[in-house]
């Protein structure tokens, strides 16, 4: 990712310090005045006079009484903000024929949304957004919306005053409190309840209409909350078995932002898929979740309320945020679906309209106009590919039509004409040539604060100018689009720009030497900051907090004019390419760090054994400690460059930290200072050290590394034993089972999506299971701790897979709903640990240089699988139809017949009838109902039923029931059944490419596999496979002495089989498969 793309936006008019002031005016007034809408009802007083003489000429007098009541909810909805919403439910003299009605408590939660037309003081009152869903912090749910339900207020009323006042502090913030968490059941029926009137209707609607909507939905935390409601203390239960609490790390590669510093310093930052709203003071997050892909780009609005967000991936989305509440907003689905997802994106100043530029080969860029709620972009423009690949995106922070974009080579000025239905673009090319200078590649553009020109930074540190040329308006003639026109080229500086942005009256520059300097709208250097000592800039965010007036006490720094006057700026955050994130107090020139992250892939973890500490370590050499319950950082170590961290362990004892490298060598740390305890590492390997594990007593240390165990010899590891686990599936993690039974397993997970239980001592497989379903097999697994002996029988599994970490109860029994998995990293699971008390998981990310907290609930799994059913109940779900379906009676039957099969078709002695068969019958049921287990399936499968309570009866068992026989078949069968894809990759291996382009297998080569190859058969039985297969064979496995002569088999081969068979011919013409084509397994 270039550094043109990781800097914030940040810009604002000449008169910009004006703008600021006036905008946070009226924040000091919240909490003075008792009733802010007492200071709005003078501006509607009148209107609402007139309208009340218009209502009552034309009603009777029976319903004056109602009247009166409906005033008096008005008055209420007006003036007191605090109580909960009446019962108001009349009729408007504005032409709305009906009111839209809903409950009263149903009000309170909602978040309505309004698309009208008024100015001033009534744009304040009924500044509504969408409603979205409000679960917990750590799952908000985007489900999408029919935009036909979500009406918005239109921004172009609103003074930059009025929008910050469009969520005043009006309501205590614990009144607030019951509506953190909201089912979506509840949700989904608000939205339902809140259809808006038809338009025409609605294009007639009132100014009272209006109030009596925007006072029944006051109470909606967007509308109404304050801006400390965000980190009260959740006190309500769990909701979900695995929380989210605490992120640790940032991608640097992403802008940093400064939302507030009024009462509480706060952050905004990115850590792969979530976006955390930071407060400094409390050392509290907050975790905005709603993403399933790395999130690629973020924007925030110059008053700070609203984020912006894109991922890059399949299904990409772009989210807006409320930082007030933590609310999505509005969802964008389907923003780029040519493409790979965002790759920039910006908000306007007045954060009426976003624009994004996909990740696509061919980039579109499309501006949207998210405050109504569309899905689709107001407007679009394809850029030529000769444009290069544009990565930063700004708007003109006084003209909302307009844009500038920039890739390494071009820079590209946009004009959007909305009434045309038109995105205009000026890029002239840039070279050499055109100054007779080197120009070098663009980082990032702006918009001068003369309004009249662009700024674009290069990678020489040099400023290139472009000219705008506007035409003048003219209301009956068009005079053509404007365009830019490269003015000239300043060199600044020596070092590379990797950040430009404006603040106040200034122009802003950051440079890969960690120099940050500032000019005036002259270009004139004004004031720097070179002593610092940082390393590449790659983020600066002011606060929107204008600097305090210089005083007798104040110390700020004199500039570098001639004058010498003071040097007066805002606070600011630094974000450097080592991951270090800073805050500097201009008054004073106090730089603070505020935290050091690695800068590379973390994928070492481990929990120490007694305390809540936590060891991460990353391939940047840098080994962090974490106490995670207080959440605070307390010791680190920086090894020397080349020694990449890739595995730690802490000892029993919890004295020593044992680490493993990129390159071979292990270290022993204590794990209190992590100095070395041994004077030299220890170097046996010449690759990476991936894992490291002590002896109960810490006597002796074991190290994992990639080992050719063909080559084994005296003095080195010996291989001692082999035991196959599965015939076509490879196993991805082994852990020791919990004693829950009297008989001692191993736990063995596989890519075949099954959990197989094997006796420790005789390695007989003694069970397979259904494992957990989500999208790819585990990867690693762990056995919870308990936490009190109360809880030793029952135990529980947390995994990871490639992308999800997730919980199962034990004992393993192919129960679903005694599973649960979320997404923690996108891009994939690096590592797992588990705290020393089981209250909490860590994971981490690898490559998006995270690792991620979370708190485990296991009484909210334990809920869901009492309310799954008991006994059979869940099962019936895995099948197709459920227990009253079509499959079911299909297997019923052949169970049954299977009794009549084993006695014999053609006996006419008295029939035994059983609920049992004998195990000799169940292949044949397995097959028949479009199961073909191989023989050593088979083979497992008996041995699991007979042997099922041998340790505690002492006796085998050679018949099976029905119930138990869906528990094997369902256990044992594929997770996604009979697929093509899996036949393919066969035929890709035993096969060659034929004239067509396809996978085929002759047919001679294909009748030698089969006689010769895994579990071959004998000539005998494949020829009565066949005419089987092809109906020449009575029922029964023997043929008849008819059909029995080799030669006349020989010959129906000949004639059934074709000269090339593929493998839809093997699946289709041959077996009688009914085969989908994809294995499902990516959308679990």
């Amino acid at each position: 990712m270039s550094d043109a793309e990781e800097a914030p936006r940040e810009s604002t008019g000449q008169n910009g310090e004006t703008e600021m002031k006036e905008e946070e005016e009226p924040n000091p007034n919240y909490k003075e005045v008792e009733n802010p809408q007492e200071e709005l009802k003078d501006d509607t007083l009148a209107w609402r006079e007139s309208q009340e003489e218009e209502r009552k000429k034309g009603e009777e007098e029976g319903e004056e009484e109602e009247e009166e009541e409906g005033e008096e909810d008005k008055e209420i909805a007006m003036e007191e903000t605090q109580e909960k919403a009446g019962e108001a439910q009349e009729e408007e003299a504005s032409g709305i024929q009906k009111e839209t009605t809903v409950e009263p408590q149903e009000m309170k939660k909602s978040m309505t949304s309004l698309e009208t037309q008024i100015t001033d003081s009534q744009s304040i009152t009924s500044a509504i957004f969408p409603t979205t869903q409000r679960g917990s912090e750590s799952k908000p749910s985007l489900q999408p919306e029919d935009s036909e339900a979500d009406e918005f207020l239109d921004l172009d009323q609103i003074s930059p005053e009025e929008q910050q006042m469009s969520s005043p502090e009006r309501q205590p913030s614990g009144e607030l409190e019951d509506t953190n968490q909201r089912p979506q059941d509840e949700l989904g029926r608000e939205r339902r309840d809140l259809e808006p009137e038809k338009k025409e209707e609605g294009q007639e609607r009132s100014v009272s209409s209006t109030q009596s909507i925007a006072g029944i939905s006051r109470e909606s935390l967007v509308s109404t909350t304050t801006e400390d409601v965000l980190f009260q203390k959740d006190k309500s239960a769990p909701v979900y078995p695995l929380t989210l609490t605490w992120s640790f790390g940032w991608n640097s590669s992403l802008p940093v932002y400064y939302v507030r510093e009024e009462k509480q310093r706060v952050l905004l930052y990115v850590c792969a898929h979530t976006v955390i709203i930071y407060n400094v003071f409390r050392n509290h997050q907050y975790h905005l979740q709603g993403h399933a892909n790395i999130i690629s780009c973020i924007c925030i609005s110059e008053d700070r309320r609203w984020i912006a967000t894109a991922d890059k991936g399949p299904d990409c989305l772009v989210i807006i945020w409320d930082t007030f509440t933590g609310i999505p907003v509005h969802t964008i689905f389907d923003s780029c679906p040519e493409g790979n997802g965002i790759r920039a994106m910006a908000m306007a100043h007045d954060a009426k309209y976003l624009a994004t530029i996909s990740d696509a080969e061919v980039q579109k860029v499309c501006i949207w106009k998210w405050t109504l709620a569309v899905e689709t972009p107001a407007c679009t423009l394809e850029l030529p590919k000769e444009y290069g690949f544009q990565n930063y995106l700004t708007f003109n922070p006084t003209n909302n039509k307009e844009l500038v974009s920039n890739s390494k080579t071009q820079a590209i000025y946009y004009a959007w004409y909305e009434e045309r239905d038109t995105l205009a673009h000026s890029a002239p090319l840039l070279t050499e040539k055109t100054f007779n200078k080197l120009v070098g590649k663009f980082s990032q553009s702006i918009f001068h604060l003369n309004l009249t020109q662009i700024l674009s930074a290069t990678m020489e540190g040099k400023l290139v100018v472009w000219d705008i040329h506007r035409p003048p308006s003219s209301a009956s003639t068009f005079l053509g689009f404007p365009y830019i026109k490269p003015c000239k080229l300043v060199h600044l500086q020596k070092e590379s720009i990797t950040v430009l942005t404006t603040i106040d009256s200034y122009i802003v520059t950051g440079d890969i030497k960690g120099n940050i300097k500032f000019y005036d709208h002259t270009l004139s250097i004004v004031n720097w900051y070179s002593h610092l000592q940082l390393s590449a800039i790659r983020t600066l965010s002011f606060s929107k907090t204008p600097a305090t007036p210089p005083t007798e006490k104040s110390n700020y720094p004199p500039d570098c004019t001639l004058k010498g006057d003071l040097f007066v700026i805002r606070n600011f955050i630094i974000g450097t390419s080592d991951a270090t994130m800073y805050h500097l107090t201009t008054d004073g020139t106090k730089l603070e760090k505020l935290f050091v992250e690695p800068k590379d892939a973390i994928c070492a973890i481990s929990c120490h054994p007694y305390q809540p500490l936590i060891a991460i370590g990353s391939i940047c050499g840098m080994i962090k400690v974490w106490n995670y319950e207080k959440k605070r950082y307390l010791f680190s170590r920086v090894f020397e460059k080349g020694l990449g961290v890739q595995s730690l362990t802490y000892n029993p004892e919890g004295a020593l930290l044992g680490a493993g490298f990129t390159e071979g060598t292990v270290y022993i740390l204590d794990a209190m200072s992590l100095e070395n305890e041994s004077p030299e590492p220890f170097r046996y390997s010449r690759t990476s050290v991936t894992h490291i594990s002590f002896s109960h007593d810490s006597q002796y240390m074991a190290t994992a590394i990639e080992y050719d165990l063909l080559r084994s010899y005296k003095d080195h590891l010996e291989v001692l034993d082999i035991h196959r686990t599965d015939q076509g599936c490879y196993p991805t993690c082994m852990v020791w089972y919990p004693p829950l039974t009297r008989e001692l397993f191993l736990l063995i997970c596989n890519s075949g999506y099954k959990v197989k239980l094997f006796n420790a001592t005789t390695k007989m497989c003694r069970k397979t299971l259904m494992g957990p379903a989500y999208g790819s097999p585990i990867e690693q697994a762990q056995v919870l701790p308990a936490r009190s002996m109360a809880e030793l029988p029952k135990r529980y599994l947390v995994f990871i897979n490639r992308d999800k970490v997730g919980l199962q109860i034990l004992p393993v029994d192919g129960n679903p709903h005694k599973t649960t998995a979320i997404v923690c990293h996108p891009n994939g699971v690096a590592g797992m640990a588990l705290s020393y008390d089981g209250r909490y998981a860590f994971t981490a990310g690898g490559h998006d240089r995270s690792v991620v907290q979370w708190k485990i609930n296991s009484s909210v799994l334990e809920a869901a699988v009492s309310l799954g059913g008991e006994d059979l109940t869940p099962f019936y779900g895995l099948l197709s139809g459920g227990r009253k379906g079509k499959f079911y009676r299909e297997l019923e039957d052949y169970f049954y017949y299977s009794q009549l099969r084993s006695q014999g078709i053609d006996t006419m002695e008295t029939r035994k009838v059983s609920e049992h068969i004998c195990l000799s019958e169940l292949p044949f049921v397995m097959r028949a109902i479009g199961f073909y287990p191989s023989e050593e399936k088979i083979e497992d499968i008996f041995n699991e039923i007979k042997f099922g309570e041998y340790v505690d009866t002492g006796k085998l068992i050679d018949k099976i029931n029905l119930p138990d026989f869906l528990r094997v078949y369902l256990n044992h069968r594929p997770p996604f059944g009979n697929t093509l894809s899996g036949i393919h990759k066969s035929f890709e291996v035993l096969g060659y490419t034929n004239s067509k382009g396809e996978k085929a297998i002759r047919r001679e080569d294909f009748l030698k596999l089969l006689v010769t190859k895994g579990e071959h058969m004998t000539e005998e039985e494949m020829l009565d496979c066949f005419a089987s297969l092809f109906g020449l064979n009575p029922e029964g496995w023997k043929s008849e002495p008819a059909t029995s002569s080799v030669k006349g088999s020989e010959i129906c081969l000949e004639e059934e089989l074709p000269d090339e068979i593929t493998a839809e011919i093997f699946a289709t013409g041959i077996l009688g498969l009914t085969i989908s084509e994809d294995s499902g397994q990516d959308g679990q």
